[in-house]
């Protein structure tokens, strides 16, 4: 997971200082000296991580103490703060024509993820209210332009595809003014990349930015190269000039020192992340969250918002109806175990819930052993008939046995299933009876 390693290091870090009433500049700058060996295991740049720990120092030794903070907090709530200055302290949002039509164009090295995170931007732009198209202009790497047809049909986007021109300009030009004809609101364009970077590319693509003046150029970089990412987002930015960052396989890269490195080195705002490979695992940059999941205390608005995005008001009435009558059912159970995969699993749900975070009180054995039950859970829930998920109270020892056959599971999963259900069902109880009636995030951590 992003960061795991440095907010372990940090939050060991810390608990030191959480136990000590008063103190003192000494404590301060041995804190201070393992805060920049973790920062600089975690792959971040050097003169970022020197800038980073003597901004803090000097805050920590002159700072006054919140009245509400001990002054381990108020350390804590320093490197925080300086943190989400890091990384740009407010999201940097896209911007768009207020003409109606805009263009964005992603540029990045071969292999970074620009064409699959073309089709995500499209699904996060039709979340949005927006009609995108897709456009492909790379016309040298095989099968370019059949992955961006792919990944557009998987979004629900459409591609203009012209595979008979060799020339991106035109291909850019004749999509926009397709676009324009079909209703589409934002083209994006998918450039393409190299090995390295170099003067053919670069000529290439500013002839593309004079021709299509995009309003936005965003440079895809993939989070797992460490300082080579940061280095490309110099040299793009240098030679070809870039408004944001969208950076890929955050998820995957375990010590985060691209994501905190790149903002203070290029100047440019990290727009996006990927955290996943599925279409619809990109995520707006919040500098104020990332910081919050790195000290493990979790992402509580982001996890919100994730919940809302697949459980709208008229099913939270629903769901809310059924409790009050007591009618929740095995049937509703299924279905909140599915929105928590959609959602993007238990682990990633884990790393937003404050205390929980990626170094906190969950183990990845545990992660892992609670994925595996939901699929065991669902196996069974499948195998039972529509009645009985209905009403689990006709389970009887011979419905156990025989949904235990066709599930593959033995009748104790079955009977683990059943307490489950019956615990969740009184929680929820508890949880939709208390409070005004509204929208509110479905209990599903059980």
């Amino acid at each position: 997971m992003a960061f795991e390693g440095l907010s372990d290091r940090l939050q060991g870090i810390f608990k030191k200082l959480r136990g000590k009433g008063v103190l003192t500049e000494s404590d301060i700058d041995e804190a201070m000296r393992e805060v920049k060996l973790a920062l600089l295991e975690a792959d971040v740049n050097f003169k970022v991580v020197k800038e980073f720990v003597a901004s803090v120092k000097e805050k920590a030794n002159g700072a006054e103490i919140h009245a509400s903070l001990n002054p381990g907090q108020q350390v804590i709530k320093i490197v925080r703060d300086e943190l989400v200055g890091l990384m740009g302290n407010t999201n940097s949002k896209l911007t768009f024509s207020p003409g109606g039509f805009t263009t964005l164009m992603l540029v990045g090295l071969q292999g970074t993820g620009k064409t699959t995170t073309c089709g995500k931007l499209a699904g996060y732009l039709k979340k949005n209210g927006k009609r995108p198209m897709l456009v492909a202009c790379d016309v040298y790497r095989p099968a370019a332009i059949d992955q961006l047809e792919i990944v557009g049909k998987g979004a629900d986007t459409p591609v203009y595809v012209d595979r008979d021109e060799r020339d991106p300009v035109a291909i850019a030009e004749r999509a926009a003014k397709e676009a324009r004809v079909k209703g589409n609101d934002v083209l994006i364009v998918d450039t393409a990349g190299r090995l390295q970077i170099d003067e053919e590319l670069m000529d290439e693509l500013k002839e593309m930015k004079k021709a299509l003046r995009p309003h936005e150029i965003l440079l895809v970089v993939d989070a797992m190269t460490g300082q080579d990412a940061v280095n490309a987002a110099v040299g793009f930015n240098e030679s070809l000039g870039v408004d944001g960052i969208i950076m890929t396989k955050l998820d995957g890269d375990s010590r985060g020192g691209a994501a905190l490195s790149a903002k203070s080195v290029t100047g440019k705002p990290i727009k996006f992340i990927g955290a996943g490979e599925k279409l619809d695992a990109l995520e707006a940059f919040h500098p104020d969250r990332m910081a919050s999941r790195i000290l493990g205390m979790g992402d509580v608005l982001t996890l919100i918002e994730k919940a809302q995005e697949d459980f709208d008001d008229e099913q939270a009435e629903a769901l809310e109806r059924k409790m009050r009558k007591n009618a929740f059912t095995l049937e509703d159970f299924l279905d909140q175990m599915s929105r928590i995969r959609k959602m993007g699993g238990i682990a990633k749900i884990i790393d937003m819930v404050p205390g929980m975070g990626v170094a906190g009180r969950v183990k990845d054995s545990d992660i892992e052993r609670g994925e595996r039950d939901f699929v065991k859970m669902e196996a069974i829930m499948q195998s039972m008939t529509p009645e009985e998920r209905r009403n689990p109270a006709i389970l009887n020892a011979s419905r156990r046995k025989r949904i235990a056959e066709g599930s593959g599971q033995p009748v104790s999963m079955i009977n683990s299933l059943v307490k489950r259900y019956e615990e969740s069902r009184k929680m929820m109880k508890q949880f939709m009876g208390g409070g005004k009636r509204g929208r509110r995030m479905p209990n599903m951590f059980n």
